[in-house]
């Protein structure tokens, strides 16, 4: 295979108001179009091929669901339209949830998604979404979420094997090793992650009543067992309110680590209202907002689970590029007005 020079990020993003003059001659943001257009027509196949519908849902809401659960620091993005309070998208589940009811196989989007976090090496305050809800339970999502990220791996590395390779400065063999894998992801429950790392407070923070897996964490687990590794069950303070719980208290959750961390987050739904209502009264969240959620879930009860796969993380494995503001190339940050 002939590679061509190797193809830098400019970093351009670390002068935003000059972004896009670099941008526009930069070979690392031209690969990054074409990255994005692949990897939209290989998700309209995938879900096409399965029966799911592809939604065309608002970025406005009035029922967020951030926070993400007492164990994230993602916050809602509030606005004023016209007089009237709302929210920028963070996550368009809810309406996922409210198309599987009109959608016998389920339905899914590609869409941006508002945080109120700060941007790093690997947040961006705005960033895509690709999600997905399917009728059924965590044991049909884990292996569609398997079989989707070889999917969009086989039609990326089709498509651009040789920008990638020159992205990563040699032969893509984390592409092919993944590629060439024949055995299901790895899979631990949180206890036994935090077992296996020892239940280090460097790894494994512990509050009152619950925990959650550090950054740090994620990395020295994936060095431990490798990459593609679910962590499921999660305690269910740490995770939304949406997510269901086992007869253990534990949420019927996972997250899928690889690359920079964590690239994916799962998980089953409350089939009925009432444990809902359970849920937002144990998490402290107020059903005001919720109402009509749980009208939903009690005019039509559906068992269903789904997923959110962060685009920008997910290029940040396929490129071997460790900085998630390389893959912005409209920039922005909260606080910041940024053209175009």
């Amino acid at each position: 295979m002939t590679t061509a020079l190797h193809i830098e990020p400019t970093r351009s993003w670390t002068a935003p108001q000059t972004h896009y003059l670099t941008a526009m001659t930069s070979s690392w943001y031209r690969m990054l179009v074409e990255l994005q257009d692949t990897l939209t027509s290989s998700t309209v196949a995938f879900w096409s091929e399965r029966g799911l519908r592809f939604g065309h849902l608002p970025i406005t809401t009035g029922s967020i669901s951030s926070p993400m659960g007492r164990g994230s620091d993602s916050r809602p993005v509030e606005v004023s339209m016209f007089g009237v309070q709302t929210y920028l998208a963070d996550s368009m589940q809810f309406g996922l949830e409210y198309l599987c009811r009109l959608s016998p196989r389920g339905a899914y989007y590609l869409m941006p998604s508002f945080r109120g976090e700060a941007t790093d090496g690997t947040h961006l305050a705005q960033f895509f979404h690709s999600e997905a809800e399917v009728p059924g339970g965590l044991d049909v999502v884990l292996p569609l979420v398997e079989a989707y990220v070889r999917r969009l791996t086989t039609d990326l590395l089709a498509a651009h094997e040789s920008q990638l390779a020159s992205a990563v400065g040699g032969e893509p063999a984390h592409l092919y090793r993944l590629l060439d894998r024949t055995e299901s992801f790895g899979r631990f429950t949180f206890d036994e992650a935090a077992e296996l790392l020892g239940h280090d407070p460097r790894y494994i923070r512990s509050e009152a009543g619950w925990r959650t897996m550090t950054r740090a964490g994620e990395a020295e687990l994936m060095r431990r067992a490798g990459d593609f590794v679910w962590v499921t069950h999660w305690d269910h303070q740490a995770t939304p309110f949406y997510q269901a719980v086992d007869d253990r208290g534990r949420a019927l959750n996972g997250d899928l680590l690889f690359g920079p961390g964590e690239v994916v987050g799962c998980g089953e739904r409350h089939a009925t209202a009432a444990a809902v209502r359970a849920a937002l009264a144990s998490h402290g969240v107020s059903a005001d907002t919720y109402d009509w959620y749980l009208q939903m879930k009690e005019t039509a009860p559906l068992q269903t689970a789904g997923f959110g796969l962060g685009v920008e993380r997910f290029l940040m494995w396929l490129t071997g590029n460790a900085d998630i503001r390389d893959f912005a190339i409209f920039l922005r940050e909260n606080g910041s007005n940024i053209v175009p």
